[in-house]
């Protein structure tokens, strides 16, 4: 298997989150603007367990597809903000009251936003609905 560049390993999470119903779903290109990462993928849960469903979906779906484990993983006492840092790819994936209050894309409106578009196209071997 060829190597997976950020850019394809952020729009394949991107579709793990879309297929369990994820919400919201936002890829921002934060690699001109920050060492932080390369890009963040930031999606909206309707519920605590949907955010904790969604955490737990994205590990065990890269664990199981890549091979890759989170460098870090955290979440906060209540479960509404869980993160998941992949070094080059950090996943958030927020309750949508978290998400209004913090409101991560404004505070990162200089990064490139990838259109849903492009990031659906480049994932679309990994979609569960994808007709093969």
């Amino acid at each position: 298997m060829k190597e997976l560049d950020s850019h394809k390993f952020a729009c394949i999470i991107a579709q793990f989150l879309d297929d369990k119903l994820a919400k919201d779903i936002t890829i921002l290109n934060i690699s001109n603007v920050s060492s932080l990462a390369d890009y963040f993928v930031i999606a909206t849960g309707d519920s605590t367990p949907q955010v904790k469903a969604l955490m737990e979906t994205i590990n065990d779906k890269v664990k199981s597809n890549f091979a890759r484990l989170p460098v870090r993983c955290e979440n906060d006492a209540k479960n509404r903000w869980n993160l998941l840092d992949y070094g080059d790819v950090v996943v958030h994936i927020l309750h949508k009251e978290e998400r209004e209050n913090y409101a991560l894309e404004k505070f990162w409106s200089h990064a490139c936003c990838i259109n849903d578009d492009e990031w659906r196209e480049t994932a679309k071997e990994y979609s569960q609905y994808e007709k093969k």
